[in-house]
């Protein structure tokens, strides 16, 4: 059963279906997801249409990570019960809405998005922008009004998109003379971007600098062992860096015992304490937190059709919402209608 209540503040977030998700993923989204799900009307879009506008050329891969996905939303805890699962190609409103919102929206507005041209040069695309790519703040527009979210839970680097979406909301209100669809406001994670393993990038697959939530023990002992310390931190003797090392950064995101770690810290600081013995700590922490996530994974994986069955059911009910709110747009716009 869904959340009875109409009142709960609605959530929409998600992830484009480009890949297995990871302990970047965890700590920046998933783990909070689990927490809100029990606080507030939570829609989670596996968002495969999105994921094609810079991977039309593997749209195979798209499709196969649909399943990966969802089936790591169910492993870390996430609950059909609480939180609507669906998938966006399958929820034919929000294409219309993106449609409507690109009269909304100028070239030049797109181009300007601070999180868009980062992209775009991290990807050299120069010119030859996919034009789907471009209109990508639009889409998102149109997914999170789509629901009538109020909570966008992103990267303090993808803000830029939850104001953009909110300038849209804005020139359609405008136009149609009501409050037709909410703004939103974006939620920020209180840890920020984790960095790969390598300390050069954020995590990332493609990178090969990302540990997967169903990572074996073994590869997640291999990541700690070959993560980025402080490099003239030679002998346990020497005092060391604690900024920008990672095995320090992923300490504080995912060690509950602050305390402890404040003080493995000092103790770094000051020498007298070895790369090993703080990296020991950290894999008995990533331990801990992935072997029961990896097991409930396997278990899931021996019947995609349970998970097929709840993209299902999520998106039959996410489809009636957001046919609703297309709906309202249009004759809130005073579209014509056949009905």
């Amino acid at each position: 059963m869904q959340h009875s209540s109409a009142t709960l503040p609605v959530i929409l977030t998600g992830d484009r279906t480009t890949g297995p998700l990871h302990l970047g993923h965890y700590v920046g989204s998933l783990k909070n997801r689990v927490t809100l799900q029990t606080t507030h009307q939570q829609y989670l879009l596996l968002a495969d249409a999105q994921a094609l506008t810079d991977n039309a050329h593997n749209p195979g891969g798209v499709r196969d990570n649909v399943l990966e996905i969802a089936t790591d939303y169910l492993a870390v805890g996430i609950d059909p019960n609480l939180t609507t699962i669906c998938l966006q190609s399958h929820l034919p409103a929000l294409a219309d809405l993106t449609l409507l919102y690109m009269n909304f929206v100028t070239v030049a507005r797109l181009e300007r998005n601070p999180t868009i041209k980062d992209e775009i040069q991290a990807r050299g695309f120069g010119r030859d922008i996919p034009a789907g790519f471009l209109c990508y703040p639009v889409a998102q527009a149109a997914d999170i009004t789509g629901f009538k979210a109020t909570i966008v839970p992103v990267g303090e680097d993808q803000a830029p998109l939850i104001e953009q979406t909110n300038e849209i909301v804005r020139r359609i209100n405008r136009q149609a003379g009501a409050d037709v669809l909410p703004e939103a406001r974006a939620l920020v994670p209180r840890v920020g971007r984790l960095p790969g393993i390598d300390g050069k990038a954020k995590m990332s697959k493609s990178r090969g600098n990302a540990i997967q939530l169903s990572a074996r023990a073994d590869e997640i002992r291999e990541a700690v062992r070959r993560m980025f310390t402080d490099p003239n931190h030679i002998k346990a003797s020497d005092p060391g860096r604690v900024e920008g090392n990672v095995v320090f950064t992923y300490l504080d995101a995912f060690d509950d015992d602050h305390i402890a770690v404040e003080e493995l810290k000092a103790r770094y600081i000051r020498g007298g304490l070895g790369d090993g013995i703080v990296k020991k700590r950290l894999e008995d922490v990533l331990q801990a937190l992935l072997a029961p996530i990896r097991d409930r994974r396997r278990a899931l994986a021996r019947d995609p059709s349970h998970v097929l069955q709840v993209i299902k059911r999520g998106t039959a009910q996410a489809r009636e919402i957001t046919d609703a709110t297309l709906r309202d747009v249009r004759a809130a716009l005073g579209l014509f209608t056949l009905n």
